[in-house]
């Protein structure tokens, strides 16, 4: 029997004949983390400590750093970022605002309203 983890889930589309189309908002969130780190200048989404214990576990969070909030068909994203070191960081705040909010209402239909940025660190890492 599989285990029900408890989510908030929103209908996309109803439909009489076809049935509902349902997104979680961790799936949102996720969306939004996987597009911001597209963007170059962004080294990682920045997590909580219990990200950081679930990543040590082998459990991978994609939507670590981000969260959302849907009202009705509108979306609020919050994402915490750490950028690459030489980036300037309200351009790439900037691109990465752009790409979620297209990426988000492009894949899910819903209409976002805001993408905050917090950038929690700078990665001074050098790859070679």
């Amino acid at each position: 029997m599989e285990k029900t983890i408890e989510q908030n889930t929103y209908v996309l589309q109803e439909d009489e004949d076809l049935g509902t189309v349902k997104i979680a908002d961790d799936v949102v969130a996720m969306i939004a983390g996987l597009a911001a780190t597209e963007v170059d200048g962004v080294a990682a989404m920045a997590g909580n400590i219990t990200n950081d214990l679930m990543s040590k576990m082998g459990v991978k969070n994609l939507a670590k750093g981000v969260k959302v909030e849907v009202i009705g068909k509108r979306v609020k994203a919050d994402l915490a970022l750490i950028v690459e070191y030489g980036y300037n960081i309200p351009v790439v705040s900037q691109k990465v605002q752009e790409k979620v909010k297209s990426t988000i209402e492009n894949m899910t239909g819903l209409e976002v309203s805001d993408v905050d940025i917090r950038i929690a660190g700078v990665n001074m890492q050098k790859d070679k």
